[in-house]
């Protein structure tokens, strides 16, 4: 085997393979005996077909094979051997020539290899990277109680209906004169929210009307552009929708009413357990404590873009191989062609440089990722998962098993990975960078984060 490998511009890699009998031969007749093994011919024993005979049906398949897999573990083999920056896969070269493997080697086979462009990052104590710390006050203390209140409260019944109520009652579908329209729709327990009518003059029907009353309206008029509404209201198929614009009458027979949870001790130990919480001062501390958390966590999500962003200014414009990464960029999409590729090659391009900063920083950082780090990481996805739902005491148990199963799917392991890289480069760097720490309301950083 002879292998050279040339690559005059730093990022167009040509890679020439020439591959000799002896490079295949042992491989090839391993295979052969193997598959003599297990041939099953008529007049044969098993075991016993001749060589010939396993050579002339499987010969030609098997060493075409042999030689694909010689070639591209003596690629890998090279670039790693030779600490090349690969990006993407080798691609056959438009100066391959046809190799017929039927005629006597040697065979010769020649790859475009994309190489990553040459660059130095790092990153010291001279290097200023904004830090916001999120400020947990009064007001956000507010918002977070009363999620907890309402998501604990239930309905009660009402007598009359205030905004935001919801009804219960018989609707009638009518007739042009305002009689009840025969074989007309006819409902027990439609339920009704006059809230979210768009439509002034029908929301306004609604207004404190008491249990017993009628309302005439439309519901066509009142939601004029939501099929959905409509045929949930009237149980009907969307559509349907379109042939029921007449208007019905409703008695209500039910005003059910929101109530918000009180902030209790049924409410503290709802949320965080049993007798952990024994005042609305304890309560609010508790809430702040997940609340830091939770916002430390965007603040340095925000601190690894604004790092990214510092990196890339320092590292300048870098020269890719564009042509030749544009084709593996279409070998990869087969179900894709080539606008798309032009129209999504430059973002590509952002990420790949991102990409090869962060590998940099990770390297000189020491920064290595074990399996528990994944772990935890998964973990935290976890807790985040369920606090959304209010869920803020939930056992270790549940966090590990539901950990788990996030990463059994591969879909979520490589980004569990990608995450646990950020989370452990924020951890480092917050202590290697000067940080020029910033207060800030979670409203105004929302705004900044939205921009």
């Amino acid at each position: 085997m002879k292998i050279s490998f040339e690559n005059p511009d730093n990022v167009n890699g040509l890679l020439t393979l020439t591959v000799e009998e002896p490079d295949y031969k042992a491989d090839v007749e391993k295979t052969l005996k193997d598959y003599r093994k297990r041939a099953k011919e008529p007049g044969f024993r098993p075991g016993m077909v001749p060589m010939g005979l396993i050579k002339r049906q499987f010969g030609a398949a098997v060493k075409e094979d042999a030689i694909n897999k010689f070639v591209g573990n003596q690629i890998y083999k090279y670039v790693k051997d030779n600490k090349i920056q690969m990006l993407g896969e080798p691609l056959p070269s438009d100066k391959q020539k046809p190799q017929d493997l039927s005629k006597e080697p040697p065979y010769t086979f020649i790859f475009d290899i994309a190489v990553a462009p040459e660059f130095k990052i790092a990153l010291t104590g001279r290097d200023k990277i904004e830090y916001y710390n999120i400020t947990v006050d009064d007001k956000l203390l507010d918002q977070q109680v009363d999620m907890f209140a309402s998501r604990s409260g239930k309905y009660e019944q009402a007598k009359e209906y205030k905004d935001g109520d919801m009804l219960k009652g018989h609707l009638v579908e009518l007739d042009e004169k305002g009689n009840a329209l025969k074989n007309g729709i006819s409902l027990d327990g439609a339920v009704i929210m006059p809230k979210y009518i768009k439509v002034e003059d029908q929301k306004k029907l609604f207004d404190n009307v008491k249990l017993g009353d009628v309302i005439t309206f439309n519901p066509r008029k009142a939601y004029p552009d939501n099929d959905t509404e409509v045929s949930s209201l009237l149980k009907i198929d969307r559509k349907d929708v379109k042939d029921h614009t007449n208007d019905v009458t409703y008695q209500v027979s039910e005003i059910q009413r929101f109530v918000k949870h009180p902030v209790d001790q049924e409410l503290f130990d709802s949320v965080f357990g049993k007798g952990t919480v024994k005042d609305e001062k304890e309560f609010r501390e508790k809430i702040a404590v997940g609340v830091k958390a939770q916002l430390a966590t965007d603040a340095d999500y925000k601190f690894i873009q604004d790092v990214r962003a510092h990196c890339e200014k320092k590292v300048g414009k870098l020269a890719y191989p564009d042509a030749l990464l544009k084709r593996i960029m279409l070998a990869n999409n087969k179900d894709k062609d080539q606008a798309f590729v032009d129209k999504n090659y430059d973002e590509s391009i952002k990420q790949l440089t991102w990409q090869l900063i962060k590998n940099q920083l990770v390297e000189a950082n020491g920064i290595k990722v074990e399996e528990q780090d994944v772990k935890e990481t998964a973990k935290e996805a976890a807790r985040a998962q369920f606090a959304q739902y209010g869920m803020d005491n939930v056992p270790e148990e549940y966090i590990n098993n539901y950990a788990d199963e996030m990463l059994k799917k591969n879909q979520n392991s490589d980004a569990l990975v990608d995450r646990t890289v950020d989370r452990k480069l924020t951890e480092v760097l917050k202590k290697v960078v000067k940080l020029d720490p910033k207060e800030i309301s979670l409203d105004d950083f929302n705004k900044m984060m939205s921009k």
